[in-house]
């Protein structure tokens, strides 16, 4: 991929710059700038350059259709602070703005298009509104990796009329993941959580022939734990895994790489009680499993010791109820201590995984945190990313 920081000369070039701004916001306000921290690099390289910045991005799900609870306005006026200049939100019907339309005020130098998802043809990566996008720039800068997995217009489409490169981000990303599946420094462990296995199967049977451990927790241990034959009560699980979770093991045995999964849980009543320890053989029919226990946190930290590489995805438990975010705390905890000695290189990804690192506000002690989620999983599933592709 050509890097837009190779670009010898950007002065007052108009650069269409594809973002991820897709931040939570509850009544308006934003409740994690995790997503636009990280953009803040390659906007702040385009203004050193004097180019002229038009912002494409998108928030939630409007499905075409405009809803201005979905509006990028919260995130402008948070960037506005952050970098101390005026951005001009255009709310304007994109098929009816020209190039001329977008910088009328010779001092503007970052103007936002409104979330890009009001438009049905984003989706549909329409040939015809890729290239009306691609009529405002000069060139395309795609600095959103975690919305590169997706076949749509501002993503994949648009390279096929301007000149296009990757942000700074993006590159920095896929450079972190080549690290922990091509450049490895072994052993190498991956932790992987989340409520579905089925959604996960290709990415543990990708990573098995190239990782020594994989420790499997959250709701998909409850499918293994019920697999090995003990009950698990009310916990969440998927239905008809059995072939799904006897492959993993399967498959491991063709590969030195150990599976580990949780021995002892901490359980409750519901979501909101407090926790209990339980061994695997002492769960009741009511018991909810909402995170790992004590023997397990200490046979993940000894793993995490071992290792010279790690990758996260996914917390050990309901980290909302902080009864059951012992587990995820203690694993960060456990591999920030590495990375401070510079011990071990370590890669975090998904949106619920940072949400438990902001928890203990140290997301800085990780060597690289992902804020994708899809684009993450779907790369170390060793699947080709049509963002990335495009850029190729």
């Amino acid at each position: 991929m050509k890097n837009i920081k190779d670009c010898e000369n950007l002065n007052q070039k108009k650069i269409l710059l594809r973002l991820d701004l897709n931040v939570p916001l509850k009544d308006g306000v934003i409740t994690d700038e995790t997503r636009i921290n990280k953009i803040l690099p390659i906007i702040e390289f385009l203004i050193k350059k004097n180019s002229k910045i038009i912002v494409l991005s998108h928030i939630g799900r409007p499905k075409g259709k405009k809803n201005y609870d979905l509006s990028l306005k919260p995130i402008c006026k948070n960037l506005e602070k952050k970098i101390n200049k005026k951005i001009r939100l255009i709310n304007d019907d994109i098929f009816k703005l020209k190039k001329e339309d977008l910088f009328k005020d010779h001092d503007d130098q970052i103007v936002f298009l409104e979330n890009i998802r009001f438009y049905e043809e984003e989706e549909k990566n329409d040939h015809s509104f890729a290239k009306h996008l691609a009529g405002f720039a000069d060139l395309y800068v795609n600095d959103a990796f975690s919305c590169s997995h997706r076949f749509h217009a501002s993503v994949s489409k648009i390279t096929e009329f301007l000149p296009s490169f990757a942000g700074l981000q993006l590159e920095t990303e896929v450079n972190a993941l080549k690290k922990i599946t091509s450049e490895i420094k072994r052993p190498i462990s991956c932790i992987i959580g989340g409520s579905k296995i089925s959604t996960k199967i290709s990415i543990i049977k990708n990573l098995l022939p190239k990782f020594d451990n994989i420790v499997i927790v959250g709701g998909m241990a409850n499918n293994i734990i019920k697999f090995k034959g003990y009950q698990i009560g009310k916990s969440v699980n998927e239905e008809n895994c059995e072939e799904k979770v006897k492959e993993i093991f399967e498959t491991s045995k063709n590969y030195s790489c150990k599976i580990t999964f949780p021995n002892d849980v901490l359980v409750g009543k519901s979501f909101y009680d407090k926790s209990n320890i339980k061994e695997l053989s002492n769960i009741m029919d009511d018991d909810l499993i909402l995170d790992i226990g004590p023997k397990t946190i200490n046979k993940i930290k000894n793993i995490i010791e071992t290792s010279k590489t790690i990758l996260w995805n996914g917390p050990a438990g309901y980290f909302e109820n902080k009864n059951f975010a012992i587990g995820s705390h203690e694993i960060a905890k456990s591999i920030i201590n590495k990375n401070k000695n510079k011990s071990i290189f370590s890669v975090v990804g998904g949106g619920d995984t940072i949400a438990v690192i902001n928890q203990i506000n140290d997301i800085k002690n990780f060597d690289f945190v992902s804020t994708a989620g899809g684009a993450f999983l779907e790369y170390l599933e060793g699947k080709e990313l049509p963002g990335i592709k495009a850029l190729n």
